[in-house]
């Protein structure tokens, strides 16, 4: 068994210092009374108070907010429906042209994919709008929930299936009632990951994105170009605050998925034997 040395210890200090230390400042500094973002004046939370009174800021939040549930969403069910077909389909005609279309855009610059997307509305005359900010998102994100769900069906027992069927399910009805409710942390996972890339997706978002409709990180990107504003370091920090509160119920949420499925198959036991 390996000891925890001193050298660990050190590395894992550092590792996680170098992580979220910039984040920590950022919060810290989100509560300073000065205008001036690295002169420390005392403690205050006026500039909170400052971003929601900012009709500009609060619209884009709303825009993004917006963009990133619906794309997520949709993500989500294509995703699952893509995972479905790359494990259980088998070999069948254009299954490598089909999955590599679905992990392209894992490994494609996200410049290439927004020019792409961006020339394509223009080609087909869409006017560019939330609309198409959600196209474009769930293009990129739905790739990600794919892998995600695959990664789990790999593993998923399919005499589970057998036995619903032999029972008089329906194939529709084998998946609600039995796969998807097993797999199900993994589509919240996807789900997520695709709406955590959503809400932080700048570049894609930069090329497909209309006058009438300016998502919160092209927004902040937009102001920082006059420099860090004390608003932007609390906009920051709500939203450090909303990213880990949804991965810590996530967490809360699949941990008490697998031990309610756990006494489940433990009580099944008990009921057979």
């Amino acid at each position: 068994m390996r000891r925890f040395t001193w050298f660990n210890a050190t590395s894992l200090t550092l590792g996680f210092a170098f992580l979220y230390l910039p984040m920590i400042i950022l919060v810290i500094y989100s509560f300073n009374a000065s205008k001036l973002v690295t002169v420390w004046a005392g403690f205050s939370t006026r500039w909170y108070a400052e971003i929601f009174r900012d009709q500009a800021f609060l619209d884009a939040a709303w825009v993004t907010l917006k963009v990133a549930v619906v794309s997520s969403t949709v993500a989500t069910v294509l995703g699952t429906m893509a995972a479905l077909v790359l494990v259980r389909a088998g070999r069948f005609l254009g299954r490598t042209l089909f999955s590599g279309m679905i992990y392209a855009p894992l490994v494609m610059p996200e410049v290439i994919t927004g020019l792409s997307l961006l020339l394509l509305f223009i080609g087909i005359g869409l006017d560019r709008g939330i609309f198409t900010i959600i196209l474009a998102h769930t293009t990129f994100s739905m790739c990600f929930v794919s892998v995600v769900v695959s990664s789990r069906l790999v593993s998923f027992d399919r005499s589970l299936e057998e036995a619903a069927l032999d029972l008089g399910c329906s194939p529709a009805e084998a998946f609600r009632l039995v796969t998807l409710p097993i797999i199900l942390p993994a589509v919240i996972s996807g789900w997520l990951l695709a709406f955590t890339l959503s809400l932080d997706d700048l570049v894609i978002a930069s090329f497909t994105a209309g006058p009438s409709a300016t998502t919160l990180p092209i927004k902040i990107f937009s102001s920082i170009r006059l420099g860090v504003s004390p608003e932007i370091n609390a906009l920051s920090s709500l939203l450090i605050g909303i990213v880990t509160v949804g991965v810590v119920a996530a967490s809360l949420a699949s941990k008490n998925a697998a031990i309610r499925q756990q006494r489940e198959e433990q009580a099944a036991l008990r009921r057979t034997g």
